[in-house]
């Protein structure tokens, strides 16, 4: 039987009355496991307005409330992670470990959204001029929109959500039609934490949808992670009917070895970042700046470790000699030829193949959307292969002469997200962290992915608004700031001669 993915609105499933529908692949089968429904702008409309209804209620709610339903939450997901992470395996194509593993970072944010009555807080300043007391605070917007990308169908939605809905608003997530159980797994969690029907809803969708959020008067705010022609696209739209926007684009990091860097743990951490998750994540490292003379070296230590993963079928179930696969497929047919469309762009221009993933054997069936790790060396930043976001397993080194000429090529570059460097030398660390103009940096840490009281965010073309996600960057923008100035009369200190029509003094 066909598995139908539909909405969900009210703290129920909802069918909608679109006929449009698109298949759900197991990217390691290449068959269709189900047909999720693409909303129509009746749909949209509906769905958006439940999330309007239920907004006054919520908003009305003591930040205890709240707060009970998020660890409420916190808790229901922790116990039951290993389902949620079978679903994305099943739908994107990761392994189950990274499966895990995402949702254990989403989950960071539901724990720090957990202390939103702290965070809330807002300042008080008593007698601040005679008999005039200030008082700021933070209320909540109403509606937001979320609309998240195919690679984190689980991290990347709490990355906003928990705070949206700990501050006291309502949510309409859109996720990618690629891989949408996810989402109405963890909408049933919330109905079960406690949370009121029309808090958190699901608009299933492609374009459709997404231009339904974008410009519905009752959507305040739109938080976007996708490419950076989309994340432009949702920003201009979203901020032409007023809305206030955070679009995350795409990303281009660069992972700089210096001379005196442990090559064993940079070679580890190459592999590991940039081709964990078949280099489906934007924080992946897709370009290894190696500044000579090292670079031989450190290449011979990446094709011995590369040659040792097993690519196959992700499920906690399919395994080779009780061994899981190191990675998984690609998620669709099309992503998976425009990778290896790029591989042949690479070798055309004159870059040496090293290591050539359309060769890859995989443990799994043939008609899986499969692509090996890949690595180049010779890279040039002319190459389309350096200058384009890949979005795979393709990992390009380039030679640097010196840690110049590596900063350089970073800040040269049109994205800003994330960026390491690999070195034991503390100033010349110091000195990377003030040198390049990227939102993550890290050090001896390929994927610099803060922790969740702090933000998560780049520079450049990586990021169009100006407020990132989750940590105190995303509890204001989820909010807006008042401030309240009053003041109470003493009748009995009430002065004589009338009004006063001057300005007020600071006395």
């Amino acid at each position: 039987m066909t598995n139908i993915i539909t909405h969900w609105r009210d703290g129920a499933i909802y069918d909608g009355t679109s006929d449009q529908w698109a298949d759900v692949t197991n990217p390691a089968t290449g068959k269709a496991s189900g047909q999720v429904a693409l909303a129509s702008t009746g749909d949209a409309a509906h769905i958006i307005a439940s999330a309007k209804a239920a907004s006054q209620t919520w908003r009305e709610t003591s930040l205890a409330r709240r707060t009970q339903v998020l660890f409420a939450f916190r808790e229901l997901l922790n116990s039951r992670k290993e389902e949620l992470a079978h679903l994305i395996t099943a739908e994107h194509g990761k392994v189950y470990s990274d499966a895990l593993g995402e949702i254990a970072r989403g989950q960071e944010v539901v724990e720090f959204a957990c202390g939103i009555s702290h965070l809330l807080k807002g300042g008080h300043t008593e007698n601040a001029s005679t008999g005039v007391d200030v008082h700021s605070k933070r209320d909540p917007l109403g509606v937001v929109g979320i609309i998240s990308p195919f690679n984190f169908p689980a991290m990347v939605p709490m990355w906003f959500f928990p705070v949206a809905i700990a501050a006291g608003n309502t949510v309409v997530l859109k996720p990618s039609e690629k891989d949408p159980s996810a989402s109405l797994w963890l909408a049933e969690l919330w109905k079960e934490a406690g949370l009121p029907d029309g808090v958190f809803n699901v608009l299933q969708g492609d374009k459709t949808a997404v231009d339904a959020l974008l410009q519905s008067p009752d959507v305040a705010a739109i938080s976007f992670v996708g490419s950076t022609p989309i994340a432009r696209y949702v920003y201009e739209e979203a901020s032409r009917y007023g809305k206030r926007v955070q679009a995350l684009g795409g990303a281009k990091n660069h992972m700089v070895v210096l001379p005196d860097a442990d090559l064993d743990l940079a070679a580890d951490a190459a592999v590991n970042a940039g081709y964990g998750s078949a280099g489906e994540r934007c924080m992946a490292i897709s370009v290894l700046v190696a500044v000579e003379p090292i670079a031989d070296e450190l290449v011979a230590r990446i094709v011995d470790r590369t040659r040792t993963l097993l690519i196959g079928d992700g499920s906690k179930a399919a395994t080779v000699d009780g061994k899981e696969a190191d990675m998984g497929p690609l998620v669709t047919k099309a992503h998976r030829d425009n990778v290896a469309s790029f591989i042949d762009s690479g070798e055309a221009a004159g870059a040496k193949v090293v290591i050539d993933g359309r060769q890859v054997q995989p443990r799994g069936e043939q008609d899986g959307f499969w692509l090996g790790p890949t690595l180049f060396d010779g890279v040039t930043p002319d190459m389309d292969i350096y200058t384009e976001e890949i979005f795979g397993p393709v990992l390009c080194v380039v030679r640097a002469k010196s840690y110049d000429e590596a900063v350089a090529l970073i800040n040269a570059n049109p994205y800003g997200n994330g960026t390491a460097i690999f070195t034991n030398d503390g100033g010349a660390a110091r000195r990377f962290e003030e040198d390049v103009e990227v939102g993550m940096i890290g050090v001896n840490v390929p994927i610099p992915v803060p922790v969740a009281y702090y933000s998560f965010g780049g520079w450049k073309r990586s990021l169009f608004g100006d407020t990132h996600a989750h940590g105190t960057e995303g509890v204001h923008f989820f909010t807006r700031a008042k401030a309240v100035t009053t003041r109470w009369i003493n009748p009995a200190a009430r002065p004589e001669g009338g009004l006063e029509l001057g300005f007020p003094q600071n006395v």
